[in-house]
């Protein structure tokens, strides 16, 4: 069976679209994997690289820089993070410049994100340099302890469920107290006679005081209480005298 001049024309025609789609997804993918930029390459030693990997994109002022070109494992707590840098920003990057890993979003991808510098160093970073890496929190050690407190939470609120539901049952002194009338009323009697005992102390102190004041005026006993007062004031004048007999004889002893 002969090809026809149309389907020559046809097949030539999606040869040739084909090529173009296939040329067209290349260069896409070479400009974002930086094949076909000037490039340079730094890297960072991190104890944990928290899901990053190669291809992931290195953003530098929130710009797509470069990407992750290699990562390997150093030791059994560093591994290493090679990246290929575009090399229009490597003028913008000094040698204290820092690495971090981070996300592209809350659920994102991870990259590896570079903080300018300049602080201590003002030289341009070298090709194949060593930047200072900033290793990122331990997720997975995070969310074991998040779990834990939920948990706890969980068991709190339950027992607290628990008490509530025994008090409005009436179970325990607390539930009697506010579910029997009878048990709120006999608290709220002896509240009341505590008061009134209260009361009558403070009234019998009071009249108390009144009598002594009176009995002390009364011509009866104001000889027994004016004794007392010279008993009393006759004490304090010897204490005093032993005193300056004290104090002079000290001053004697000096001299």
């Amino acid at each position: 069976m002969k090809t026809t001049s149309s389907q020559k024309i046809k097949i030539g025609l999606f040869t040739i679209v084909g090529i173009l789609v296939f040329v067209m997804a290349i260069f896409l993918l070479g400009s974002k994997k930086s094949l076909f930029n000037s490039t340079f390459n730094v890297y960072g030693i991190f104890n944990n690289v928290s899901g990053l990997q190669v291809g992931n994109n290195v953003r530098f002022a929130g710009i797509n820089v470069g990407v992750v070109d290699a990562i390997t494992i150093v030791n059994d707590s560093s591994v290493r993070v090679d990246l290929t840098l575009n090399t229009s920003v490597k003028k913008f990057i000094k040698g204290d410049s820092k690495l971090s890993i981070g996300s592209n979003g809350l659920m994102g991808e991870k990259l590896v994100t570079i903080a300018p510098g300049g602080v201590t160093s003002t030289q341009e970073v070298n090709d194949g340099a060593k930047l200072a890496a900033i290793n990122p929190l331990d997720e997975d050690r995070i969310i074991k302890k998040l779990t834990g407190i939920a948990d706890n939470a969980g068991t709190l609120i339950q027992n607290l469920s628990d008490i509530t539901g025994k008090v409005n049952s009436g179970q325990g002194s607390l539930g009697r107290l506010l579910n029997d009338d009878r048990m709120a009323n006999d608290l709220d009697a002896t509240v009341r006679q505590a008061k009134t005992t209260m009361a009558n102390v403070h009234t019998t102190t009071s009249t108390l005081n009144e009598d002594l004041t009176a009995a002390q005026h009364n011509f009866l006993l104001k000889g027994y209480f004016n004794k007392k007062k010279k008993a009393e004031k006759a004490k304090q004048d010897s204490i005093k005298k032993a005193q300056q007999d004290q104090s002079e004889a000290a001053k004697q002893d000096k001299k």
